[in-house]
């Protein structure tokens, strides 16, 4: 097995490559430094870090208007999280849906385990109630969350995610630039151990989820 060192800007430019569906432009820096195992040959949807991200320290507000601790919310839990937001016109509706179908794949009580998260990256239009009507044509046990746009960059930042204030195009459209990963983070150490970029699939998804509940790596 080999290994090889991902720098915040090297995490940041696949990032970058996934922006043009929400958007263009520059991204933020940050600090995370991930070390990931590669197996020659092997084609997984998942990048295993042997340095997992710590749980960002998002403290935010979800569809009842409440206030939501994601660190302390999701202790102990097998959790994923994806920052995009409802008016992307499509990888944000594509990754959550793929996420939802294949969660559906599992048993009930693992359902009731797992914990999707939805941070938008949009919080002047992504108000609670529109989160909560968006995320029920999903999936209605999906947490969504909303707040600061400063809290939110910030929280997406510690986990090597860019995002970009929302701007105006060319187009005269609102849009906002985000990094489209999806953390995965693992009950027993609640890191987060696993990357998957915008090209994973509902069976890449269906595949690993219940190894993620375990926190195994697929």
């Amino acid at each position: 097995m080999r290994k090889k060192t991902l720098t915040a800007a090297a995490l940041l430019a696949a990032a970058t490559l996934t922006l043009s569906a929400c958007g263009s432009g520059d991204g933020d820096s940050g600090d995370p430094i991930a070390i990931v195992s590669e197996e020659p040959g092997a084609e997984k949807a998942a990048t295993a870090l042997d340095k997992p991200f710590e749980k960002p320290d998002l403290v935010l507000t979800d569809t009842q208007g409440e206030k939501y601790d994601f660190r302390a919310e999701t202790a102990g839990k097998p959790t994923l999280i994806y920052f995009g937001y409802t008016h992307c016109p499509d990888v944000c509706p594509l990754t959550m849906n793929n996420l939802a179908v294949a969660k559906k794949q599992l048993p009930q009580d693992q359902q009731d385990e797992l914990r999707i998260v939805f941070v938008t990256t949009d919080p002047e239009r992504d108000t609670s109630a529109a989160l909560g009507k968006w995320l029920k044509g999903i999936d209605s046990q999906v947490v969504g969350l909303t707040g600061d746009f400063d809290t939110i960059q910030a929280g997406a930042r510690t986990l090597g995610i860019s995002i970009n204030a929302p701007r105006e195009d060319d187009k005269g459209r609102t849009v906002s630039d985000h990094g489209t990963q999806v953390i995965a983070f693992s009950p027993k150490s609640d890191g987060g151990y696993l990357l998957y970029g915008e090209d994973a699939t509902v069976e890449d998804y269906t595949a690993d989820l219940p190894r993620i509940i375990k926190g195994e790596k697929p």
